[in-house]
């Protein structure tokens, strides 16, 4: 019988990367979206997928949802972002990218972890971001959003060792995506060793690894091109 996984945010460029590579390895795929069903549709069809909807920040529904889906691999990737200086950022921009980006991968993690805790195996790879390591201009409340996910896989990797649960973290640099179309590639090369923007298939690959890799808990994988060291 094949191992099942759920990506949230999967109509996302990283999450369409992540649920191609699993599906080519096997993988029963559980597919979250929030507003895109066209997108969620199409990958349903592709990757012979079942999709679940629902909003990041709404806890009944996700659980409601995952009560009764036994998932061996959860992929928390879905993130928004809502960019803007401290000193002009309003409350409703940080707790929305609060709510949804940490609280909701907590609801999302919570809600899975009853019958992983039951069958005593399990892992959970969360994406993070370099913003979530060194911080980023204008990006305070993404920044401490993905910081508090990296403590948050750190803390659950203690918690759950003893159920045989895995927990770690990829934290992607620059990814050729919808996020970074507006940012000049150029003027990235002198500070990225690789000379390049990532492609989300080159962080899927990270994520497979984690979600395989037996002996590996706690780690945050960096994958940044060498922008981050």
């Amino acid at each position: 019988m094949s191992k099942s996984v759920l990506i949230t945010g999967s109509t996302g460029a990283i999450g369409e990367a992540a649920a191609k590579v699993f599906f080519d390895r096997g993988y029963k795929l559980f597919l979250h979206y929030n507003n895109n069903e066209k997108k969620a549709k199409e990958m349903e069809q592709r990757f012979d997928a079942s999709l679940l909807q629902w909003d990041m920040r709404d806890g009944e529904t996700i659980k409601k949802e995952l009560e009764n889906i036994d998932i061996d691999i959860l992929v928390n990737n879905a993130a928004v972002t809502d960019d803007a200086h401290i000193f002009w950022m309003d409350d409703k921009q940080w707790d929305s990218v609060i709510d949804t980006n940490l609280n909701g991968t907590y609801r999302v993690t919570k809600a899975v972890l009853n019958n992983m805790i039951k069958n005593r195996s399990g892992a959970i790879v969360n994406i993070v971001s370099i913003s979530g390591l060194i911080g980023n201009l204008g990006q305070a409340n993404y920044a401490a959003s993905k910081g508090a996910v990296i403590a948050f896989t750190k803390t659950l990797c203690l918690d759950l060792a003893r159920f045989n649960i895995r927990v770690n973290a990829v934290a992607p640099g620059i990814i050729r995506s919808n996020m970074s179309k507006n940012i000049d590639e150029k003027s990235y090369q002198k500070i990225i060793p690789l000379g390049r923007f990532g492609e989300p298939e080159e962080v899927a690959e990270a994520v497979l690894f984690l979600s395989e890799a037996k002996y590996i808990s706690g780690e945050v994988l960096n994958v940044s091109g060498g922008m981050v060291r």
